[in-house]
């Protein structure tokens, strides 16, 4: 990794025999939804939106009025972003020979970046549609987190705090926080080292002279304090299409200074997911009464792709007259088997082998692993790169995973009841057993 005058970290990742002919550029800022201000909840993904500069302007890179995705699109690329709750990442892929235009287009926006009310006022609308169409699933790992967490923020931000937002804010937000000390461009693909690196020294050199007086957080800490909290009451959410659940929270150990046990805990999702809970789902006769359950570890389900803290969610499905507790005691009893061990030998085998499967389709991905490279170097400091990641998921033994299995069972926990949406029924399900008395579990 390279670092330039002004503070921007460079990653250049030369990998032709997966690049083919392109190359990808990602753009990672230290910025998310818990640094959005007081009161305008969703300024970080606002502002993701107005790096897509939708009309050009006399002394812009796109005087023409293309726009920046215009711009890539005309080079036969293509582009993307996301928000998340301790960061924003900007995704770029072109054909190769196209790659020193692209690292100017993604110079030039943050160079000139100065939204008018009026494109302000439309993107907050386009927001306010991403809200609402967002998944319910996410919002049960966003409230979770909020539970365990006091004063997380999630990253899709909250319409009405966004109405009325001016350009003043916007760029007092961005000049605060996209600065080159909390940013990292990484470049992957058929690509010359060198060559990426002249470029990037030309075309970036004025984004290190942008600086805040008195600067936020730096990149890497961790943006909520990491308390220990006790077990909360459990809380309602509505769950779609009248269906009755429960999901269940529990912290992530630090995925920096707890490398080990947080990949552990990876590990342990899966064989929770794989095996142990589709089979109590599968069957109603077993007296368990969970009608479906998925266990996702780390952001949205995507591990490491955040800092702590970070969560483990379980999301089951309860049949008619299976109470919460109930729920909930099933879960405890599927992890206590897996603490008191030992894991079967080839069950941990297929749980780590379907995770360095997944590892490997991803590395195949340009803008996966240069959003992968951007992250480690931003979120997760002392991080051996994603290339490292096999070899440590091969050295998580069973006694670890069983490990992981009693954190969970002895650390803090967040329980929220999934309860159909006012006015609907529970689904009718099909094969379901006459529900155990309250308390029992089968």
């Amino acid at each position: 990794m390279s670092v330039l005058p002004g503070g921007l970290r460079v990653c250049v990742d030369a990998v032709p025999q997966y690049g083919r002919g392109l190359a990808a550029v990602a753009l990672t800022v230290a910025a998310g939804g818990d640094d959005d201000p007081a009161g305008r909840h969703g300024t970080a993904h606002l502002v993701e939106h107005l790096m897509f500069p939708r009309s050009g302007r006399e002394g812009s890179a796109d005087p023409t009025g293309e726009g920046y995705a215009a711009l890539v699109a005309g080079a036969g690329g293509v582009c993307n972003a996301e928000t998340h709750r301790d960061h924003t990442v900007f995704h770029t892929t072109v054909p190769a020979d196209s790659l020193p235009d692209a690292l100017a287009w993604e110079a030039r926006r943050l160079l000139d970046f100065a939204p008018t009310d009026d494109v302000i006022r439309t993107e907050t609308d386009v927001i306010g549609e991403e809200i609402r169409g967002a998944g319910d699933a996410g919002r049960y790992w966003e409230s979770a987190l909020g539970a365990l967490y006091p004063g997380s923020r999630d990253s899709f931000g909250t319409r009405a705090e966004l109405v009325g937002i001016t350009a003043r804010e916007v760029e007092a937000f961005f000049r605060s926080h996209y600065t080159a000390p909390r940013m990292v461009l990484s470049v992957v693909g058929d690509v010359d080292p060198a060559r990426v690196m002249a470029v990037v020294r030309e075309v970036f050199a004025g984004v290190g002279e942008v600086r805040a007086a008195g600067e936020a957080r730096v990149a890497g800490e961790a943006r909520v304090a990491r308390e220990d909290h006790a077990a909360r009451e459990i809380r309602t959410a509505p769950l779609p299409a009248g269906r009755l659940g429960v999901a269940v929270g529990h912290p992530l150990p630090d995925p920096v200074a707890d490398r080990p046990a947080y990949l552990a805990q990876a590990v342990l999702a899966q064989v929770l997911g794989r095996s142990r809970l589709p089979a109590l789902a599968r069957s109603a006769r077993d007296g368990r009464h969970l009608t479906s359950a998925t266990v996702t570890c780390g952001y949205h389900g995507q591990w490491l792709a955040s800092a702590a803290p970070d969560l483990t969610l379980a999301v089951l499905g309860r049949a008619p007259g299976t109470e919460v507790g109930a729920a909930v005691d099933i879960w405890r009893s599927v992890l206590r088997a897996v603490a008191d061990g030992p894991l079967p030998e080839a069950e941990h085998r297929r749980a780590v082998n379907s995770l360095l499967v997944a590892w490997h389709r991803q590395a195949d991905s340009l803008p996966t692993r240069a959003v992968a490279l951007g992250r480690d170097a931003l979120l997760l400091p002392g991080s051996a790169g994603p290339d490292a990641l096999p070899a440590e998921l091969r050295r998580t033994p069973p006694a670890e995973v069983a490990a992981a299995a009693r954190a969970l069972l002895e650390g803090p926990v967040t329980v929220t009841e999934l309860a159909p949406r006012a006015g609907t029924e529970p689904a009718p399900q099909k094969g379901t057993e006459p529900a155990p008395q309250k308390g029992t579990v089968g």
